[in-house]
């Protein structure tokens, strides 16, 4: 099965990259997301801005650290919406509870930092699909790399945290979430 081409995930297709498992009890792959998950701050009517609980294993041998991204590439924004990124979750760690990625990242293990997504908030921002846009992908994905750290500053992107694990990534979990908002 290849993952890459079944999503038509917006990731390298030829770095190499092993697949590997993300589960959650929040949303089944293919799954819409709970209404916990869409966007309180950008006012979805019961959204909490909550981040979905995740598990993951089978990655490949010599992972040193994890990192986790919420993307939307459907986005009307000419280049997606990163709603989440995590780094440095250490080797050890292997799930991450419902809600973990709040203002203050109380969820996260020791050493794991959130970076600022596209609303510029270092949290888990939900989704927030414009009304009749249409239906929007969210991919979640646990890259397992081969660092400890990827040496990333707090205040860098989700694009820079892309780039700097590019020459690190050993494998990646894929989980597609969807929502929409009705127009």
């Amino acid at each position: 099965m290849d993952l890459l081409g079944e999503h038509l995930l917006p990731l390298p297709r030829r770095d190499g990259a092993a697949p590997f498992t993300v589960t959650s009890t929040t949303v089944r792959e293919g799954g819409t997301w709970p209404p916990e998950q869409f966007s309180g701050i950008f006012g979805v009517p019961g959204g909490k801005d909550v981040s979905p609980q995740l598990s993951w294993s089978g990655a490949p041998e010599g992972t040193r650290s994890y990192a986790v991204t919420v993307y939307d590439p459907d986005a009307p924004t000419g280049s997606g919406f990163w709603h989440w990124a995590v780094a440095d979750i250490p080797a050890t760690v292997t799930d991450l509870p419902e809600g973990a990625g709040d203002d203050t990242g109380s969820g996260l293990p020791d050493g794991a930092f959130q970076i600022p997504g596209d609303a510029r908030a270092a949290r888990f921002i939900g989704a927030a699909p414009p009304a009749g846009h249409g239906p929007h992908r969210y991919f979640v994905v646990v890259h397992a790399l081969d660092v400890e750290s990827t040496g990333v500053a707090a205040d860098a992107t989700p694009a820079v945290l892309g780039f700097t694990m590019a020459g690190h990534t050993l494998g990646r979990a894929v989980l597609v979430a969807n929502a929409e908002t009705p127009a």
